[in-house]
């Protein structure tokens, strides 16, 4: 199953409503992120987020210490965080589903996250018992989720790859292979961890925005704002990549030196989202396939419109882990788990019906 569509300029319809979709997902991302900051086991009006917000920037004391506490130090990172994780996993997918070519591409599914996660497990597993790994952990974490993310990657694009292509079924066995080999070694650090670190790595595992703080943050934000900086660098040579990679070469662009370096910002990106989120799944799969359906295959407007869809999506996802059963907090990665699943296997039936090449 592949995306080669050609590349057409769109008739003023479809760039009229183009020009509208996109705002219309930065109002949705915009009142994932207020509710994001009002909502939780105390619930803060507009008027008071406004008014701490407008205080905080402009240095006036806090007419609610405990409200301005809330929104810049409690919720403020962890919607900060849910935008970016949801904006590189979304915009991660897109990149992979164009570099194979099929919709099925997706950090979690092609072995990436797994990978990962497999470094960053070890990391937090053997933290405790290097001491330069456990003062400095909030820092190296993102980068060894980012050298596993881009090891797996590597991995099952050199395993998928006959004769010059990248079938679906190929992809799909090797992520598995991948994936497997990422849990067994997650597994084996969970053994070798004591109480503390188990607890850590399980909730970790199901994925949660709970834990983010400016200064855990800010190392991942750096990885995936790098990514995130590049997108508009990647639109061009990705519409060439559909026409067909021989194509795309006889058009100028050199293929592997592109899919190198697009697989590093993807490793880099998801490894960051990974190593401070936990495994959230499906993002990158379900975000842009919608977008696609709505406003076609042209990355100039889908990387965009990833982005802000990727960001909306896992803000709103929060919102409901926080508010489904309180005063507990369901964790994100099932929520996303539980979206993503039943359309990436409707995805897989509507390959069939149309009879796509595996």
């Amino acid at each position: 199953m592949t995306l080669a569509v050609p590349i057409v300029r769109p008739a003023k319809a479809n760039a009229l409503k183009d020009a509208l979709f996109l705002p219309l997902l930065a109002l949705l991302a915009i009142a994932g992120a207020v509710a994001g900051l009002t909502s939780g086991s105390a619930d803060l009006s507009l008027a008071t987020l406004a008014s701490e917000l407008w205080g905080a920037l402009t240095g006036a004391r806090a007419e609610n210490p405990v409200a301005r506490t809330i929104i810049l130090d409690v919720r403020g990172p962890r919607v900060v965080l849910g935008t970016a994780v949801g904006a590189t996993l979304a915009v991660a997918g897109a990149v992979l589903q164009a570099l194979f070519r099929n919709p099925l591409a997706e950090p979690s599914i092609i072995g990436v996250s797994a990978g990962a996660g497999a470094a960053a497990v070890a990391t937090i597993a053997l933290g405790g018992m290097v001491s330069f790994i456990s003062v400095g952990i909030l820092y190296i974490l993102p980068v060894t989720a980012f050298l596993g993310g881009l090891v797996a990657t590597l991995a099952v694009m050199t395993i998928a790859r006959i004769g010059g292509q990248t079938p679906v079924l190929t992809m799909l066995l090797a992520g598995i292979a991948v994936t497997a080999i990422g849990s067994a070694l997650m597994g084996l650090m969970m053994f070798i961890s004591n109480d503390e670190q188990l607890r850590a790595i399980n909730f970790w595992m199901l994925g949660s925005l709970g834990s983010a703080t400016w200064a855990a943050i800010i190392p991942a934000l750096i990885l995936m704002g790098l990514m995130l900086a590049a997108v508009p660098m990647l639109t061009r040579n990705l519409n060439l990549i559909l026409l067909g990679e021989r194509e795309a070469a006889s058009l100028g662009l050199s293929v592997d030196r592109f899919k190198n370096m697009a697989v590093v910002l993807v490793a880099a990106g998801v490894g960051a989202a990974v190593a401070v989120s936990g495994m959230i799944g499906f993002v990158g799969i379900v975000v842009p396939h919608l977008l696609r359906l709505v406003i076609g295959p042209d990355h100039r407007i889908l990387l965009p419109a990833s982005v802000l869809g990727g960001a909306a999506l896992l803000l709103w996802a929060d919102v409901a882990a926080r508010n489904l059963a309180p005063p507990a907090e369901l964790p994100i990665g099932i929520l996303t788990a539980l979206l993503g699943a039943p359309f990436f296997l409707w995805l897989l039936r509507r390959a069939g019906r149309d009879g796509a090449a595996w």
